[in-house]
């Protein structure tokens, strides 16, 4: 070995005590494992314990710099892309590794989402971004005589978990911007176009039943069902100046023919009782005076039912009885007073009248 070699190893004490100087043999095994530095064995196990470490140190920083793995919560789903091609099932909720460099898992939200479409009056400065709302300005649309009028509404929805890689793929991770908002807006401008801006407020129940239909049909209407709607919210139709104006003179025009209306009615309720107690007062006294009427005739029938039946009860031997007490009143009558008279009456209804002609005035008047 040539002496310049040989310096080095023992200079750097490689192979225990190194080579002998004089005819180049190695020094006792003694001396060779206990030199200094790796010598013999010592210098193979180090090398392989090096080499684990150096591959250990290198997945750590792997780990960290590439990170192979994503963890994903509830609400959310993962879309993995392999050398730019999207997976078309989605990553659910849980644990998932990944090939990085080649591989890539982007997370998007499925939770419930809101878009406020608000005045400048009553709109915040500030979006709740990460919240999963937005603030946007509020509609402008014009009625069916093309009056401006703004139309307040919110609107909830989600993206459809399911085909969430594919709607990524066509819209692209701002799909909101691309499939809500316009469908919202263009359903907005056709329902507020069918009515003029004095009939808004009287058809709003109408015009928030239209909204929802028609942004619900629209969305649904969409390639893979992208998004699922939630509900939508008609919060306030703002109105130009002038017609909020004329529709305020209206209403209380209205408020005026209401209360005239009620006046008259009240006054001819008023006039139906007055007559009311009228008719019933002469009904009162008409039932008086009939009941009356009624107990005279009642009266009058009983009196002829009974002179019937005293008539009736006139028989011929009744009559003679009746003739002989009379006449024997009359013979009583001559006993005290010679000229009495007695008179027969025509058809023996009265058997006979006897008068005393001793009284002159009371003769006369008879005769008379």
């Amino acid at each position: 070995m040539p002496a310049d070699l040989n310096e080095y190893f023992k200079k750097n004490g490689v192979g225990g005590g190194g080579f002998d100087d004089k005819n180049g043999e190695k020094k006792d095994e003694k001396k060779r494992s206990g030199g200094g530095g790796f010598g013999g064995g010592g210098f193979e196990l180090g090398g392989k314990l090096g080499k684990t470490l150096i591959v250990l140190v290198a997945l750590v920083v792997l780990a960290v710099v590439a990170r192979p793995f994503v963890v994903i919560n509830s609400g959310e789903v993962g879309i993995k892309s392999t050398l730019g091609k999207f997976d078309p099932n989605p990553l659910q909720p849980g644990f998932h590794l990944f090939v990085p460099f080649f591989q890539e898992v982007r997370v998007v939200d499925t939770k419930v989402r809101i878009i406020n479409y608000t005045s400048t009056e009553g709109r915040s400065e500030r979006n709740y971004q990460g919240s999963g709302i937005e603030v946007k300005e509020t509609i402008s649309v014009l009625d069916s005589r093309g009056l401006p009028v703004s139309i307040d509404i919110t609107v909830q929805y989600r993206l459809n978990p399911m085909n969430a890689p594919q709607t990524i793929a066509t819209w692209g991770f701002s799909w909101e911007s691309k499939i809500v908002d316009p469908v919202v807006r263009n359903v907005v401008r056709n329902v507020i176009g069918k009515y003029t801006a004095e009939e808004l407020p009287e058809k709003r129940n109408d015009i928030a039943a239209g909204m929802e239909s028609g942004i619900r049909a629209d969305i649904d209407a969409q390639p893979n069902k992208p998004v699922e709607l939630t509900s939508v919210q008609l919060r306030e139709i703002i109105l130009p100046a002038k017609v909020k104006e004329q529709i305020e003179q209206v209403q209380v025009a209205r408020q005026e023919a209401e209360r005239a209306r009620y006046e008259v009615e009240k006054a001819k309720q008023e006039a139906l009782k007055k007559a009311a107690l009228a008719q019933g007062t002469a009904d009162a006294v008409k039932i008086e005076a009939q009941g009356k009427a009624d107990a005279v005739k009642i009266e009058a029938d009983a009196q002829a039912y009974a002179n019937k039946q005293v008539a009736n009860s006139l028989t011929a031997n009744l009559l003679e009885l009746k003739q002989i007490q009379t006449q024997k009143e009359f013979n009583e009558a001559l006993k005290v007073n010679n000229d009495a008279k007695i008179f027969l009456t025509p058809g023996g209804a009265v058997p006979n009248i006897w008068l005393d002609t001793k009284d002159a005035k009371k003769a006369s008047s008879v005769a008379k």
